[in-house]
């Protein structure tokens, strides 16, 4: 109570009003001691406010309390299913997708490349043998022969280029390009100067040719053979792509099946009802989707399997029999240019050497009867799996066997001396080496034609059966996620 005539505050009252601010934390007591305030030491003396809370564990508590109460624990379950669902579909149009641009890079991009790549060994080995058989015609040399030789070094030409806009990312494929068209210009001005000096009757003629062949040999046919190897390896990686199983699509699918089947089961237990209509819609929809992911998959990797057991495997085989005989009748056009003049570390003939190796691997030892069965031709056949590929080469091989005896005939002739009659034996009319070689690569021709035709249609068989799934599985992992909504919001409405 205070002084009525000083206003004072008694010292009793005082010290309770201090006791009472300092209880409350207010007041001029407020200081140190007291729990809200800062003293001398500097420490808090209130107690620490208490953590603000994330987003994250305010859901995770909110997600934990509806899972105590059937509502909650349903919306939990729809939203699963649907995801999974959805994940189901989304994986399945990825790795579909995926192996459909696969296989149509076997059709469209790899395989005709590989083809390309061995036309353009061809068409060199071809025109380096048409200049040296022009050679040893001399001023006879025929316009047929000419027209070969130059169609030849244009077909190389055109088919380089169109590898070189068709083989983007290949730094491999890219190089051998680059070597090639930097030295086929070389090449054909030494076959020009070699024409020149032989109608000249000059025999500095023979060495441009030798020197061009060398060139042909040595430079620009592995620089061939290793673009066809670059673009048969891109073909067996593409071919790989396409025939891998979608794993994870089916793990997918087999997870949402799963989970689907739990909740009707879930379902039934709860309710005693066999189906909800919702569920059953999803159930449904999952599994029309992995049975068709199983299915298309299945053919497309049994058709392309076919269109390499009976299509690539044997157009390799046959590329490298023609290839084999287009060396072998180079070879021997060179026998008769060089006349000895290039001979092996054991003095052998060096060409007619490489004849001999070349008719070894294109048909099997020099005798007559059926070719090897690990020649060129023996593999071609055992490949054939029917009577329209067997036959062409059937009748190679018979012709090789003709080829090699006539050859025989010209080299005997050769070492007797009579180069004459060598000569004709090698370039001459229908009883001709050159004829037989010329029979050979068109009945080799016909079999690839004839191969080319059956990967096609397998590839195509292989493509159709992806065709349509990718946009279908989306489709229908929507139509089921939604059904899976659908279902479970059923049931919540019996809560309401």
């Amino acid at each position: 109570m205070s002084n009525p005539q000083t206003g004072a505050v008694p010292p009793s009252s005082g010290r309770a009003a201090g006791t009472a601010a300092s209880a409350a934390g207010t007041g001029p007591f407020a200081g140190a001691g007291s729990s809200g305030g800062t003293g001398p030491s500097g420490g808090t003396g209130s107690a620490p406010e208490a953590r603000r809370r994330t987003a994250w564990a305010d859901g995770v508590d909110q997600l934990r309390a509806a899972a105590t109460t059937e509502p909650g624990r349903l919306r939990i379950i729809g939203a699963v299913l649907a995801f999974l669902v959805l994940a189901f579909g989304a994986a399945t149009a990825w790795q579909v997708a995926d192996r459909s641009a696969a296989a149509r890079d076997v059709v469209e991009r790899s395989q005709p490349l590989t083809a390309d790549a061995a036309d353009i060994y061809r068409s060199l080995a071809d025109a380096d043998t048409t200049a040296a058989a022009g050679f040893l015609a001399g001023a006879k040399e025929t316009q047929a022969t000419r027209d070969r030789y130059e169609t030849d070094i244009a077909t190389a030409a055109r088919l380089l280029a169109k590898a070189s806009a068709n083989t983007s990312g290949s730094d491999a494929a890219a190089r051998q390009i680059g070597k090639l068209n930097s030295l086929l210009p070389r090449y054909t001005g030494l076959i020009e100067t070699a024409r020149t000096n032989n109608r000249q009757g000059l025999p500095l003629g023979g060495a441009y040719l030798r020197y061009a062949n060398a060139q042909m040999r040595d430079e620009l046919l592995p620089a061939a053979r290793g673009l066809y190897t670059t673009e048969t390896t891109r073909l067996g990686e593409d071919y790989d792509s396409a025939k891998a199983w979608p794993w994870l699509a089916l793990t997918a699918g087999v997870l949402a099946l799963g989970a689907l089947t739990w909740a009707q089961r879930r379902n039934y237990r709860r309710t005693n009802r066999v189906f909800n209509r919702g569920l059953l819609a999803a159930t449904t929809a999952s599994a029309v989707v992995l049975l068709w992911l199983l299915a298309g998959h299945s053919v497309a990797r049994s058709g392309l399997n076919t269109s390499y057991e009976n299509g690539a495997k044997s157009l390799k085989v046959l590329n490298e029999a023609r290839i084999d005989a287009l060396q072998a009748r180079g070879d021997e056009n060179l026998t008769l240019v060089a006349r000895g003049a290039v001979v092996t570390k054991d003095q052998q003939d060096f060409y007619e050497v490489g004849y001999r190796a070349g008719m070894k691997d294109l048909a099997g030892p020099d005798r007559a009867g059926a070719a090897a069965a690990d020649s060129r031709l023996g593999t071609a056949l055992t490949l054939a799996d029917d009577d329209t590929g067997r036959r062409p080469v059937q009748d190679a091989v018979e012709t090789v066997r003709q080829w090699q005896a006539r050859h025989a005939e010209a080299r005997a002739a050769d070492d007797q001396g009579d180069y004459d009659r060598a000569l004709a034996k090698v370039i001459g009319g229908d009883a001709a080496t050159g004829e037989s070689f010329d029979r050979v690569d068109h009945r080799l021709a016909q079999a690839l034609a004839h191969e080319q035709q059956e990967f096609r249609r397998a590839a195509d068989d292989g493509r159709g059966a992806l065709a349509g799934l990718a946009a279908g599985a989306v489709v229908l992992a929507v139509l089921g996620a939604t059904g899976a909504v659908l279902g479970i919001g059923r049931r919540l409405s019996e809560y309401r």
